[in-house]
């Protein structure tokens, strides 16, 4: 695969476009945009010149040196091809580039062993985002 990335200080069209795809038509959320996008960054990986994935990482007010990462999407013919892993490690540098020391997610409960794969605990109970069950997991970042 010949996959390029980028992150942006703003939501860029083809970012919007993956998570209409993923969490829109695919997953039937309906509150796919909110304020946290006019704040945060968002990095897309690209397959040539199509856009397949992305994931936006944002500063956690509540608990310092601490980031959010949310909304990552890859578009499904991608899904067994390790992009989400490759998601995962770049907003994890970006972290540590960012003196982050600590990363929190929500992530969908049939997604839990993804993320525990790459280091992330579960913490507290399961909870419904959109009819969805989620649960909290975080990665302290070294």
């Amino acid at each position: 695969m010949n996959l390029k990335y980028k992150f942006f200080d703003y939501l860029p069209q083809e970012a919007k476009d993956i998570r209409i795809e993923v969490f829109v038509n695919e997953q039937k959320f309906e509150n796919e945009f909110d304020d946290i996008d006019d704040i945060a960054y968002h990095l897309i990986i690209w397959e040539g010149e199509k856009a397949i994935a992305n994931a936006r990482l944002y500063r956690d007010e509540d608990e310092k040196n601490s980031y959010i990462i949310g909304r990552l999407a890859v578009l499904k013919e991608y899904r067994k091809c390790h992009i989400g892993t490759k998601l995962m490690n770049l907003l994890e540098e970006k972290v540590k580039a960012l003196s982050g020391e600590k990363i929190n997610l929500s992530a969908q409960c049939r997604a839990r062993a993804f993320y525990e794969s790459l280091g992330y605990r579960a913490s507290g109970d399961i909870y419904l985002d959109e009819y969805c069950p989620h649960i909290h997991m975080e990665k302290l970042i070294k």
